[in-house]
């Protein structure tokens, strides 16, 4: 090994090229490459500025297979390639070229073209035909759909209008009737240029995207239109569309026939996607864009929804059994026959759009067979949020299944939503199917509401009183035991205090949180509620809008964000009775801290900043629940009696008390914590009197 180690390294010595020829060599592949860079630079031409007889025959052959027959002649249209071969397999046609330059195609096909033509043109109308014969062989049956006219088929009912587009079968526009925009146009969910969908077909060596492919529109009655590709030899791929009546709904189901003759056996997916450019609806922006997004629900039954407020992507490998892209007030949902086999979701915020608020993105896979007849089915919903017709839809849409459709409304978590569908949202329909006016509707749901909770009202109200009459006691205890070192002594008087006279401080708080659900639940509900939308009451022109009586152009950092470049008056007279409300609640409640008052007081200043930008609606009904509470107080101070408050109490201080075993143990924990406290200050004291 080393003797051939040492033969090898002795030949590559030996042969190792000169100096000069290594130059040589080094000038001669610098002279490749720049000659390589000047062909580079220089424009790339066809070789062939004409047609064989052999792609001669071809185009005979194609045109015939995949033309559109009118007669005996056989015609393909290909936008700037139109072909026409006759009985006789004579070629005709023209191809238009850039500069408004038309040459025939016979005159392509045997090299004889005008002498006014260029090479160059020459040379591109020999590409032109030959481009298009190469997409004839290529799309085969779905060639001669390729091109052609869009027409347009419009079905329509009292709530829904629908036009669908021959290009692509989709539905290009859906007008909701009953519905305006902020600029009083009609609120159109899908609209041209803004929403696309389509499906994909996938054959051993090419893919179909049917939103390439004009279809032809067969009406079939008022309300269905079958959207179909002729591909011959008995075959056809077609959509229909079928318009429920008086409904938001419209079923879109995919026929077909022939199809094993194109499409592989072994074909087991068909995949559909689906765009959409998200329209604004309402003047306020701010919370028509924290309300819009994705939603979907899986077929466990658990809904989701991709992020409101930042760009979103998620995918799923499991089923989903319905997708929508949802705004405010208004959703476009896809509920399939069967489900999404998997999907990858997108949403993206337009933040700097003014007419846009969201693009949203559905790549999506189906079971499919090439031999069923009705592979693959969707009923849409492109319509209004309005909980009682969601409700209702999912025994239209899916007999004996729980689509949770209302959960496209966010109406708060869970103990808030069951109040708000079991008590809000059913007086609140019923008192509209009465009375048309909203703002009287607030009125009377509020003193319904208030009604609920006068038994918890009136129970703060006597707390508070109870605590009023004990003020001079509990002043004397304090005098009694003042300092930090009399804490716990003076702790334990007062809750003896409190005790004997049968008064509990924290009587007062319960009621209040037992009322914070139901205006939890109402702050949900409100800017969620399609019937406020448009409806004007007194200065509100739209109680689903804030009340704005002033507008200013400075865009303020944060405040801007926050507060909005206006001032609603709701949300104002809300603030102003807050306050009062506040003041007349701090006179209730003896020996207060300053600075909780303070805060008590900054309180509804905040709540002015941040209400804002909400419904009129919330506001109005924020402003209606303060000024009845107030109205009771006022009631209950001439009602109650503190005297005899004073004299019940001193009655129940008289009667013997038993203790009970939770008191027994806080006294025990009291006396075991003062006993070590005294521990402790004896032993400080010893180690000071050792120094």
């Amino acid at each position: 090994m080393l003797l051939m180690g040492a033969v090898i390294i002795l030949f590559m010595y030996i042969n190792q090229p000169s100096a000069e020829e290594r130059a040589a060599m080094q000038q001669k592949l610098i002279e490749q490459q720049e000659a390589e860079a000047m062909k580079a630079d220089e424009p790339q031409v066809l070789t062939m500025d004409s047609v064989s007889p052999m792609e001669k025959r071809a185009i005979v052959e194609s045109v015939r297979r995949y033309g559109i027959a009118e007669g005996s002649t056989y015609t393909y249209p290909a936008g700037n390639v139109n072909i026409t071969v006759s009985a006789d397999s004579a070629i005709a046609g023209s191809i238009k070229l850039p500069g408004n330059v038309t040459v025939a195609v016979s005159d392509v096909i045997n090299a004889t073209y005008p002498s006014s033509l260029t090479d160059m043109q020459r040379r591109d109308a020999v590409s032109a035909l030959k481009s298009v014969i190469s997409n004839m062989e290529r799309e085969q049956a779905f060639a001669r759909h390729r091109y052609g006219t869009e027409q347009t088929v419009t079905l329509k009912n009292d709530t829904l209008q629908l036009e669908i587009s021959s290009k692509g079968a989709l539905v290009s526009r859906a007008k909701l009737l009953r519905y305006q925009k902020y600029d009083s146009t009609a609120v159109c969910p899908i609209a041209p240029g803004d929403n696309t969908y389509g499906f994909v077909l996938t054959s051993a060596t090419q893919s179909f995207d049917t939103r390439d492919y004009y279809f032809e529109p067969i009406i079939e009655g008022d309300s269905a239109v079958l959207m179909k590709l002729d591909l011959g030899n008995g075959s056809y791929w077609g959509i229909r569309y079928t318009l429920h009546p008086d409904s938001y709904l419209f079923t879109m189901d995919v026929v077909q026939q022939g199809m094993t003759a194109l499409l592989p056996s072994s074909t087991s997916e068909i995949e559909f996607f689906w765009n959409q450019k998200m329209a604004r609806n309402e003047e306020g922006r701010m919370f028509e864009e924290r309300n819009s997004s994705i939603f979907y629900m899986d077929t466990a039954g658990d809904v989701d929804n991709l992020s409101e407020m930042n760009n979103d992507a998620e995918e799923f490998t499991q089923h989903l059994r319905w997708i929508s892209y949802k705004n405010q007030f208004f959703s476009t949902l896809i509920v399939p026959r069967t489900y999404f086999a998997g999907a990858t979701l997108k949403s993206e915020v337009l933040k700097d759009d003014p007419l846009y608020l969201k693009e949203m993105s559905t790549e999506a896979t189906f079971e499919y067979s090439p031999s069923q007849a009705n592979p693959v089915s969707f009923t849409w919903f492109v319509g209004p949020n309005y909980y009682p017709m969601l409700s209702d839809l999912q025994d239209t849409i899916a007999p004996g299944e729980d689509l949770h459709l209302t959960r496209l409304i966010p109406l708060g978590w869970s103990l808030f939503r069951w109040i708000n569908t079991w008590i809000v949202i059913p007086v609140f329909t019923l008192l509209s199917g009465f009375i048309s006016n909203y703002g009287i509707i607030i009125l009377l749901l509020t003193i319904f509401i208030k009604i609920i909770l006068f038994p918890f009202t009136y129970k703060s109200y006597m707390s508070q009183a109870k605590m009023r009459v004990l003020a001079p006691e509990i002043k004397e205890i304090n005098d009694r035991f003042p300092g930090k070192e009399n804490a716990l002594k003076r702790q334990q008087e007062t809750m003896a205090l409190y005790r004997k006279a049968g008064a509990n401080p924290m009587s007062g708080c319960l009621p209040i949180l037992l009322q914070m659900p139901i205006l939890i639940a109402m702050f949900n509900f409100f800017p969620s509620a399609i019937e406020l939308r448009g409806e004007s009451f007194l200065w509100a022109h739209d109680l689903s809008a804030p009340d704005a009586i002033l507008h200013w152009d400075a865009d303020i950092p944060i405040i801007s964000w926050v507060f909005g470049n206006h001032l609603s008056l709701f949300c104002l007279l809300m603030t102003v009775v807050n306050i009062l409300y506040t003041r007349i609640n701090m006179q209730n409640q003896p020996n207060s801290m300053p600075g909780m008052q303070f805060m008590m007081y900054l309180m509804p200043l905040m709540f002015l900043f941040f209400f804002n930008n909400y419904a009129a609606g919330l506001s109005y009904y924020y402003f209606l629940s303060l000024l009845i509470t107030i109205v009771q107080t006022y009631i209950f101070r001439h009602v109650v009696n503190e005297e005899k408050v004073r004299a019940t109490m001193k009655a129940n201080a008289a009667k013997p008390k038993k203790k009970s075993g939770f008191m027994a143990r806080l006294e025990e924990a009291q006396r075991k914590q003062q006993a070590a406290l005294r521990e402790q200050e004896r032993q400080r004291s010893k180690k000071s009197g050792r120094r």
